[in-house]
């Protein structure tokens, strides 16, 4: 079962939290504030983190923050005392994967979990699966203007430059550069990338905003356009 590192100022929450998770089968590990979460998150070995965003010392974003510049890509679920919009996009554009708004139902963080969870796992055996077969079967390879995909490998250039994405801008991108001049909703996108219930839209404004820092610099920078009111899709080609 996942071991589950809880983050907050509050003993009385972790231990609600961690009372819940265990009755559940997960293995819990505690910490009052960011830095302390650090200094485990350094040994590994943790599958996911519920992180509170007000606490002392060290708050809940700058942890968050740091957790990605170090490269710790363990999956994140944000506690926030405030449901406003604000938190929870800053939360989800810092490198967090969900958030759950104080007060809040045990089984519902149970439910988030779950799913970021299967998500998790799902994206580990897709990037495991990238790595093509030793039958040197036919790779499938996508183009669009200065684009280059290659599906098996999840690999993608633009003018012959790498780009460096994460398995969701990857699909993300694939989706448009696939289909250009298509218009995709957000709950298309929503639908075909994260197949969860549990992520809102505005999940997927936020992933879009990191495939654009992805694409800036490079000839694929405008590739990319919003439609308003509608959604995103591919520049169509001339």
């Amino acid at each position: 079962m996942a071991k589950i590192l809880i983050v907050d100022d509050e003993p009385r929450i972790r231990e609600l939290i961690r009372e819940n998770l265990q009755y559940s089968g997960y293995t819990c590990e505690e910490a009052g504030d960011g830095s302390a979460a650090l200094s485990l998150l350094t040994g590994g070995g943790y599958d996911l983190v519920i992180l509170d965003l007000m606490m002392p010392f060290m708050d809940g974003m700058t942890c968050l923050r740091e957790m990605r510049t170090r490269r710790i890509n363990t999956p994140v679920i944000i506690l926030t005392a405030r449901g406003e919009e604000y938190d929870k996009l800053a939360g989800l554009e810092g490198g967090a994967d969900d958030y759950v708004v104080k007060p809040f139902m045990p089984r519902e963080l149970t439910a988030r979990i779950r799913a970021v969870l299967r998500r998790a796992s799902a994206e580990g055996r897709a990037r495991e699966s990238a790595v093509p077969p030793a039958d040197d079967r036919q790779e499938e390879i996508v183009r669009c203007g200065p684009l280059l995909m290659n599906e098996t490998r999840f690999e993608a250039t633009a003018d012959g430059m790498p780009l460096k994405l994460s398995v969701k801008e990857f699909r993300l991108l694939l989706m448009f550069a696939s289909r250009p001049g298509r218009v995709f909703t957000r709950g298309q996108l929503l639908e075909n990338i994260w197949g969860n219930s549990f992520v809102d839209e505005r999940t997927v404004d936020v992933h879009m905003l990191r495939l654009r820092k992805a694409l800036a610099g490079t000839a694929a920078e405008n590739l990319i356009e919003t439609v308003r009111g509608v959604g995103y899709r591919c520049r169509p080609l001339d």
